[in-house]
């Protein structure tokens, strides 16, 4: 509190002679309920000091004379609703895969589980919100476009086994780098004409000149009519839909030097309730087959 020197009444509170501008700063008491409130928390912190780990020391923090652990307390707890989850775990286990979309119990456990593996192992590259990263090449996982298929047999294989990590189960589809095959200006030809078959803007003489390139070094993988192959792992160049981008620079980086991202093998990291439980989430969120 503060007063104005010139106001100042007889009996007022005396000052601490701090003065700023010609205003004093009064010398007025705590008000009791404060003061005891704060001898209070002065008084639990020294017993909560006393009773559970508290101060750090040079190798290790004092343990409390009631021995709480926290690393314990906290082990305990997961292994407590593990053990409540065990029974919908080893349903979602035994189920065939096909089915669970079909069984509302086993969907609200999965998409709840899931979300929980996604944002703690896959949002990393595919986004929070699972709409993937274009320009690294991280596809997005909301539309219904799937280069090994969407179904959620499908997903659960991509996530099992991953994309091109050396393992022998990976999916695996490779795209030569075409700039050690073709000449610049076939390369700027058949890159026309994959923007006009997705109908895009283009160049339509070069794209004319494209079509024959295509045919004969493209058309074996993505198909005489560019809308992919799934058991080959190949694009749909038709679609408005590109997972490092359909500008044509985009566009002649990957047919100059290819493409060849990499997904881990989640069955190292993982169980397989947990696998489960991201592939039905995936297959969830709107792309899935």
């Amino acid at each position: 509190m503060a007063a104005n020197k010139s106001n100042r009444r007889p009996g007022e509170v005396e000052t601490t002679g701090h003065e700023w501008d010609g205003i004093e700063e009064f010398n007025n008491p705590m008000p009791r309920w404060w003061l005891w409130t704060f001898y209070a928390c002065i008084a639990w912190a020294l017993v909560y000091s006393i009773a559970y780990p508290a101060w750090p020391m040079l190798t290790r923090a004092t343990q409390g004379v009631l021995g709480y652990n926290r690393i314990e307390a906290l082990n305990a707890e997961v292994e407590r609703f593990a053990a409540l989850n065990g029974p919908i775990r080893a349903q979602l286990v035994e189920a065939e895969l096909t089915s669970i979309p079909g069984n509302p119990e086993l969907v609200a456990f999965a998409n709840q589980a899931g979300a929980a593996v996604f944002k703690t192992w896959c949002a990393q590259c595919h986004g929070a919100g699972a709409a993937g990263v274009q320009a690294s090449g991280y596809p997005n996982l909301l539309d219904d476009d799937w280069l090994w298929g969407g179904d959620i047999e499908a997903i659960h294989t991509t996530i099992t086994h991953g994309i091109r990590n050396g393992s022998d189960e990976a999916r695996f589809s490779q795209m030569p780098a075409f700039g050690d095959l073709l000449s610049a200006q076939e390369i700027g030809q058949v890159v026309q004409y994959v923007r006009q078959i997705s109908n895009q803007d283009h160049d339509a003489a070069a794209a004319t000149d494209g079509a024959t390139i295509f045919a004969e070094n493209c058309a074996s993988c993505h198909g005489d009519d560019g809308k992919g192959n799934r058991d080959l792992g190949a694009p749909n160049l038709t679609d408005a839909i590109w997972l490092y981008g359909g500008d044509v620079a985009a566009l002649t980086h990957t047919v100059r030097f290819a493409r060849a991202g990499v997904m881990p093998a989640w069955n190292t990291r993982l169980s397989e309730a947990d696998i489960r439980a991201v592939a039905v989430y995936v297959h969830g969120l709107g792309g899935g087959e």
